[in-house]
């Protein structure tokens, strides 16, 4: 009866990714060197799909003690600290919930998101780390958010403090004029200038 809409309270999201994860492996065991892998899925048999599903729920039910699990809980952001390519992650450290999967099922916004060694939830590495919206017109409007902060730098205070608004969905204004910069800046630099 699933509405097929991702949510960070869905539990058929969470049913779903694991069974999708499942037949994803197996289907990548069989297909081609650089064959299609959606028709490698659809040609496993309806045994192998049954038996993947029940793959998935045995997961969901030896790691979340139950196959019904909000997608929220399971699938999160985490940024500990600046590495770019070899993350960490922990279960114990503070996460934020991300509501949508990953492009790889169809899901636009985009979080890839997966379980890492000694972690049951799954921390997402890829997907969008940048939207924005723009309306062209005379005068150009914006809104964007970063997955995370701008900063790259663990103790400062952008480092993590967009990843709310990247899990919420709430995009910030763009300041495209000095206007509108106006009360939005912490400091400001001209070349030349000191």
């Amino acid at each position: 009866d699933w509405d097929a809409r991702w949510s960070a309270e869905s539990e058929p999201t969470t049913l779903a990714s694991f069974w999708a994860d499942e037949l994803w492996t197996l289907a990548g065991r069989r297909r081609a060197p650089h064959g299609n892998m959606w028709e490698a899925i659809e040609a496993l048999s309806g045994r192998e799909k049954l038996d993947a599903l029940d793959r998935a729920v045995t997961r969901l039910e030896r790691d979340w003690r139950g196959w019904r699990v909000p997608w929220g809980e399971v699938n999160r952001f985490q940024r500990l600290d600046d590495a770019i390519t070899n993350q960490t992650f922990h279960d114990d450290g503070a996460s934020i919930p991300v509501p949508f999967a990953a492009a790889r099922w169809g899901s636009l916004a985009s979080f890839a998101s997966r379980a890492y060694p000694g972690t049951r939830r799954w921390y997402g590495t890829g997907g969008n780390s940048f939207v924005a919206v723009v309306e062209f017109g005379p005068r150009i409007r914006a809104w964007a958010v970063t997955a995370g902060g701008e900063s790259g730098h663990p103790g400062d205070r952008h480092f993590n403090d967009e990843a709310e608004r990247y899990a919420g969905g709430n995009l910030r204004p763009v300041y495209f004029y000095d206007a509108d910069l106006a009360g939005h800046t912490e400091r400001s630099y001209h070349p030349g200038s000191r």
